[in-house]
């Protein structure tokens, strides 16, 4: 398998690296790929070195099977062209071909066989705070069809990337230190904070990030459901967790939904308020799964249920979740790498 990333430098690409080395993911050549400044630059994989390659219009993905790519919607839109016409799969971590009729946007525990009609080789990555999300809906929506959904999200600062992470550290000690905390990646400090601001303002008071999970929810679950979204960025240095109220067509249960989550591919159940057992994001940073706790009925909705998630975003909310497709399709359809073993 000849695999290709692009960001290799940033945050989420350095993820996919750590990710494909863990999971042993069949690789016969690995191309990585960045920016003008990111080129050159070194990095070592399974024990090998390689160099970033300078990301050209040219016919560099001419002998890829698949390319992991996170380096921006404007990115992927000027390269998209570049990296699929020889036939390799895109998958891409932005949110440019998202919402696109004929791009598949894909959680593998939900609905994996949506990657299996990509009309212009492209899979889109979905939100971060929304993956995390549906992985835990899913396991509700098999009891019962959910019509509602209330979250509240509290996102790290990786989110915003490597550089977010560097100034929220550079904050905390700025105010102990008594200093004037200064702020470039949000719009105010972030230290000892909350921001209830991710991306864009929109007309309707919400930004980007909150209509991204009512979308993106409807699209990967197939669904009717409505969802509305508070997004707010806490001063976690990784993890996102997630606030979330549901309400279904019937009533389900604290015990039908333990059951149900517990029993769900990719979620953990980690609910035991008696001995303060709940997931933190302090503690699952590098995890897998999605953890779900704080399981109850919602006493203002007789059909809802509330709870709440943490997961690692730059692992389950981006690296891992590409990873994790891209290896569904080599499992389920080894067709499609083909083109590519023929040439080699």
């Amino acid at each position: 398998m000849n695999v290709a990333i692009v960001g290799a430098s940033g945050a989420v690409g350095q993820e996919f690296l750590r990710v494909l080395e863990e999971r042993k993911f069949p690789i016969d050549k690995l191309s990585l790929f960045g920016s003008e400044r990111s080129a050159g630059k070194k990095i070592v994989f399974d024990g090998k070195e390689y160099e970033i390659k300078k990301l050209q219009h040219n016919d560099d993905f001419k002998n890829v099977d698949i390319a992991f790519v996170s380096a921006g919607g404007s990115v992927s839109k000027e390269f998209a062209e570049d990296i699929t016409r020889f036939g390799a799969i895109m998958i891409d971590n932005s949110s440019a071909f998202r919402m696109d009729k004929d791009v598949p946007l894909v959680v593998p525990e939900v609905n994996p066989r949506d990657a299996l009609v990509r009309p212009k080789r492209i899979i889109a990555n979905p939100n971060c705070s929304t993956i995390i999300m549906v992985v835990a809906l899913n396991a509700i929506e098999r009891l019962s069809h959910i019509k509602r959904v209330h979250v509240a999200t509290y996102q790290a600062a990786s989110g915003a990337g490597a550089q977010a992470m560097v100034e929220l550290v550079d904050q905390c000690r700025q105010s102990l230190n008594g200093e004037e905390m200064k702020a470039e990646k949000f719009a105010y400090p972030l230290a000892f904070n909350l921001i209830p601001h991710i991306d864009v303002f929109t007309d309707n008071g919400y930004t980007k990030e909150e209509l991204k999970m009512f979308d993106e929810t409807r699209k990967i679950m197939h669904s009717d459901v409505l969802t509305s979204a508070t997004c707010v960025r806490v001063p976690a240095l990784r993890c996102h967790s997630e606030s979330i109220w549901v309400e279904t067509e019937k009533p389900i249960s604290v015990l039908q939904a333990r059951d149900a989550f517990s029993n769900a591919e990719g979620l953990v159940l980690m609910d035991d308020p008696s001995k303060k057992e709940y997931p933190m994001p302090l503690f699952l940073q590098g995890k897998d799964d999605v953890y779900v706790g704080r399981i109850r009925k919602d006493l203002a909705d007789e059909n809802g249920l509330t709870f709440w998630v943490v997961s690692d975003q730059i692992r389950k909310g981006a690296a891992l979740n590409a990873v994790q497709i891209a290896q569904w399709l080599l499992e389920n359809d080894k067709s499609s790498f083909k083109v590519h073993k023929k040439r080699r």
